[in-house]
């Protein structure tokens, strides 16, 4: 009996208490950072257009990919500015989320 209660506290409520956070604004930030670098160094219309497609596709991607993170972690999933302190059953997802922004090109 301890062994099936064990196994329900690790694999069922443990996990369920699990809490993700993300940094969107930081991530938000650096890639406004960078089209913003691409646009001032553009000399062309057609590297100027290109800076903004990368933009608008990064605009569909981020709610994707946020979509996406309480699947891969299992876990509740919310923005890290949401959040007064930090608790030992958080964890930073904001490189996950970074590497699928990344991973989408």
């Amino acid at each position: 009996m301890s062994l099936g209660l064990l196994a329900y506290d690790r694999f069922v409520v443990r996990p369920s208490r699990l809490i993700g956070v993300v940094d969107v604004g930081a991530v938000y930030r650096s890639k406004e950072s960078q089209f913003a670098q691409m646009l001032s160094r553009s000399t062309t219309d057609q590297e100027r257009d290109q800076a903004m497609q990368q933009a608008t596709r990064f605009s569909r991607q981020l709610p994707e990919a946020l979509d996406e993170l309480p699947q891969a972690c299992g876990c509740l999933v919310v923005v890290k500015s949401a959040v007064a302190g930090l608790a030992p059953n958080m964890i930073d997802l904001t490189p996950m989320l970074v590497r699928k922004l990344e991973s989408a090109k």
